[in-house]
């Protein structure tokens, strides 16, 4: 870990935790001063072990990370996975990790001291309020993702995963791996490629190297169950 071939700039720091905390310059540096700092993270890097004791938390900037928990017959089940404006780590107080963490391509964080944050936070309000906004955005998007592993198929799953990772145009660039995509769907890794496999033969899919797109957007919609 460290700065990285593409780091981010001061300047580039700044606007992201100026978005990230919908705050002004000023607040934003203060962060940049008190608490974070940047970190560039290469692919498929582990940021921290299982069962280990933690006093950061981290902020995504750009790419993604997953946390996933490892059982004692080695299977792996995950248990989140966050992008670009979410936090995730210990925080407000260290704490024993309860999965590995490790990033899933290229991956800009800024990484902070839980208790400095805390600390920033209840001296300034306007911190107070854009975490508060922060963590129930997150913990929303979490029950989304548990209610789709209780109630939804594993082809649904798998549909609903797609729909989340794609962008505007409706693709994801790069295509995602079958493995990966099963994991993040909490099924097996054939169930996820016989699920795709059933959408590109009807056309709602189609996938090369560079990316997959979603071509049929609402009828992928309408077959999660």
């Amino acid at each position: 870990m460290g700065q990285g071939p593409l780091s981010l700039e001061l300047d580039e720091q700044i606007t992201a935790v100026r978005t990230i905390f919908r705050s002004d310059e000023h607040v934003a540096l203060l962060l940049l001063q008190r608490a974070f700092r940047y970190l560039f993270v290469p692919a498929k890097h582990v940021i921290g072990q299982q069962g280990d004791m933690s006093g950061h938390c981290w902020l995504v900037v750009d790419g993604s990370v997953r946390i996933q928990a490892i059982g004692l017959d080695g299977q792996r089940q995950q248990l989140a996975q966050h992008g670009p404006g979410e936090l995730f780590g210990a925080y407000p107080e260290p704490a024993m990790l309860r999965g590995e963490i490790v990033t899933l391509d290229e991956t800009h964080l800024l990484e902070a001291d839980a208790r400095q944050v805390a600390l920033l936070a209840a001296e300034h309000a306007p911190i107070g309020s854009a975490l508060a906004i922060l963590l129930a955005r997150q913990l929303d998007r979490a029950l989304d993702r548990m209610v789709a592993r209780t109630t939804y198929s594993a082809a649904g799953r798998v549909y609903a995963r797609l729909l989340e990772l794609a962008d505007k145009e409706h693709a994801i660039a790069p295509p995602p791996q079958v493995t990966a995509l099963a994991l993040s769907a909490n099924t097996t890794r054939e169930s996820a490629s016989r699920a795709l496999a059933a959408l590109t033969r009807r056309g709602i899919i189609t996938r090369d190297e560079q990316a997959l797109v979603i071509c049929a957007p609402r009828m992928l919609l309408d077959m999660i169950a």
